[in-house]
């Protein structure tokens, strides 16, 4: 299905940003409102979830998934921005450790847990973003973020200064901080070597295409855009008849029977699957939280 409005699945390259993927897709799709679900860094690749045209107003809720990484780390040296971007800011002995340390280490760093965000980020503090003030060679404290570790698993790998992991996360952890801190339990240091995206909630990276084949399609009228309905694939949904449906798109609030009652947002779609807008539940009835623009 091609539309206007709704969400590519891109499979990010290294050495470039998520904001230079939109700008990309931008020229590439001829559309000004592109946005994404979750930034990754620009060494990272992986699955970019990208919103097109109207849905973008459906971002916040498909970056409220689970984000699932792999990658590796270079044991010993740390670097300023804990990846393999950054420079070189310390060096520290690899300690001769077995794979069940390993194993010891990562599930010490599973669940609930508070994650001080790294100087070189997107985040604000003062207006300014952290990465600016890192260049200009100030620190400012951050504040720790609760965040949810559901899986990790470091492995040993051929050489003796690489590890390889997997993570499964909350939205808004920081592999790099999590790769460190564990290094550092361990009485050493490490940082980052390579990362991929492997899921971003429902979507996986096996589905993503390359900016190459976006272009490729979008130039011979290929379908390149899919329904807006995959951006709240996460929500629990309800059908409305089309009574309800013309109520949701005036502002109504709706009686919606078989509605989960513990389900803050529900995805509405109308008799033919087609995605309506979201639903929020305020007091006992549902009130449109968002209205996509009819089709055709």
């Amino acid at each position: 299905m091609s539309t206007s409005s709704g969400v590519v699945l891109v499979d990010k390259p290294g050495a470039m940003t998520s904001h230079d993927v939109i700008d990309r897709l931008r020229r590439v799709l001829g559309e000004r409102r592109i946005g994404h679900a979750g930034t990754l860094d620009p060494m990272a690749t992986g699955l970019l979830v990208v919103a097109v045209g109207p849905a973008t107003r459906l971002l916040r809720f498909a970056q409220a998934g689970l984000k699932r990484y792999e990658g590796t780390a270079i044991v010993g040296v740390a670097t300023d921005s804990l990846d393999a971007d950054g420079r070189e800011v310390g060096r520290s002995a690899v300690p001769a450790l077995g794979q069940a340390d390993l194993d010891d280490a990562a599930t010490a760093f599973r669940g609930s847990q508070l994650q001080v965000p790294p100087m070189v980020s997107a985040l604000k503090v003062g207006g300014r973003r952290l990465h600016e003030l890192a260049r200009d060679g100030v620190e400012v404290v951050r504040e720790p973020r609760r965040i949810e570790v559901v899986a990790f698993e470091l492995r040993l790998t051929e050489r003796p200064d690489r590890w390889a992991f997997s993570v499964t996360c909350s939205p808004g952890t920081y592999v790099r901080v999590l790769v460190s801190d564990v290094a550092q339990s361990l009485g050493t240091l490490a940082h980052l070597d390579s990362l991929r995206r492997i899921a971003s909630g429902t979507h996986h990276v096996d589905d993503a295409l390359t900016l190459e084949v976006v272009a490729e399609r979008a130039a011979s009228g290929h379908p390149v855009v899919s329904a807006a309905r995959g951006l709240v694939a996460d929500l629990p949904s309800v059908i409305l008849g089309e009574d309800d449906g013309v109520a949701m798109r005036r502002g109504q609030r709706l009686d919606v029977p078989g509605a989960p009652g513990d389900a803050p947002y529900v995805a509405a779609v109308d008799e033919h699957g087609t995605l309506i807008g979201v639903l929020a539940e305020r007091n006992g009835r549902w009130q449109p939280d968002v209205v996509l623009p009819m089709v055709g």
